[in-house]
C-alpha cells in the first residue's frame, strides 16, 4: 500500500502544519483482545517532530515550541538519514532509574536532557503514512530510527492479550499508566476511541494541578 504524498506547501510550514494530533480517550479498563497493542505511558508532554531537510519544527498539543526547549531532540533529528519525516511522541526527562521525571521536565532546569519517546510516524520521505494501519507505521518508525542518534528513542510495545497484566506491572513500577491502541487502525484526528489511556491511580499525575 503506497500512501499519497504530502503537499509541499503546508508541510512543515512555519505557520501551519499538515498534521493534527490523534488524542487519547480515557478509560478505566485496559482492553485485552488480540486487536490491541500496549505502550507504557511516560510522564511528559506530547510532541510532534517534523523535519524537512535541515529544518526541524516542533509542535505540542497547544502549538509550536522553540528549539531551546528541547535542544537534544532538535540536534538529533537532522542526524537521521531521511530528509523528510514527521514523528509523534512524548517529550520526557529520564532519571537515573530510567523512569520519566515530570518535575524535572516542568522545572525547565533540564531542557538539555529532554528526549523524545517516539511511538508513531505520520510521514516519511514525502509520503503520508497516516492511512496505514498502526502495525505498519510502527515498522516504518523502527526503520527510521534504527541506529538512532541519542535524544530520540522508539517506544517499546506489547501485543495482544497481555494488556491487563502489563498494566498491573506498570502500576508496580510506578509508571503513569498504559496506552492501548488498535493495531489495525489509521492515524486519526482528534479524540479517538482507538487509542485508550488507563491511568495508574496511585501516580502523582492523578492529583497534579498543572
Amino acid at each position: 500500500m503506497r500512501a499519497s504524498k504530502i503537499r509541499s506547501r503546508p508541510y512543515l510550514s512555519p505557520v501551519r502544519t499538515a498534521f493534527e494530533f490523534c488524542l487519547l480517550t480515557a478509560a478505566k479498563v485496559v482492553p485485552a483482545g488480540r486487536d490491541w497493542i500496549h505502550e507504557m505511558k511516560y510522564d511528559g508532554y506530547r510532541l510532534r517532530v517534523e523535519r524537512q531537510g535541515k529544518t526541524v519544527r516542533l509542535f505540542t498539543a497547544t502549538g509550536t515550541t522553540g528549539p531551546s526547549d528541547t535542544p537534544w531532540i532538535v540536534e538529533a533529528a537532522p542526524k537521521n538519514r531521511e530528509q523528510q519525516f514527521a514523528i509523534d511522541g512524548e517529550a520526557v526527562v529520564l532519571g537515573v532509574d530510567g523512569a520519566s521525571d515530570f518535575n524535572a521536565l516542568h522545572s525547565r532546569k533540564h531542557d538539555h536532557e529532554v528526549q523524545l519517546y517516539a511511538f508513531d510516524i505520520l510521514a516519511l520521505g514525502g509520503e503520508d503514512l497516516r492511512q496505514l494501519p498502526l502495525t505498519m507505521r510502527k515498522t516504518n518508525l523502527a526503520r527510521l530510527l534504527r541506529g538512532r542518534p541519542d535524544g530520540i528513542f522508539v517506544a517499546p510495545f506489547e501485543a495482544a492479550e497481555i494488556g491487563p497484566d502489563l498494566f498491573a506491572a506498570a502500576c508496580r513500577m510506578g509508571v503513569e499508566g498504559l496506552v492501548s491502541k488498535r493495531r489495525d487502525r489509521r492515524y486519526g484526528v482528534g479524540r479517538s476511541k482507538d487509542w485508550i489511556r488507563v491511568k495508574n491511580r496511585t501516580h502523582p499525575a492523578m492529583t497534579r494541578e498543572f
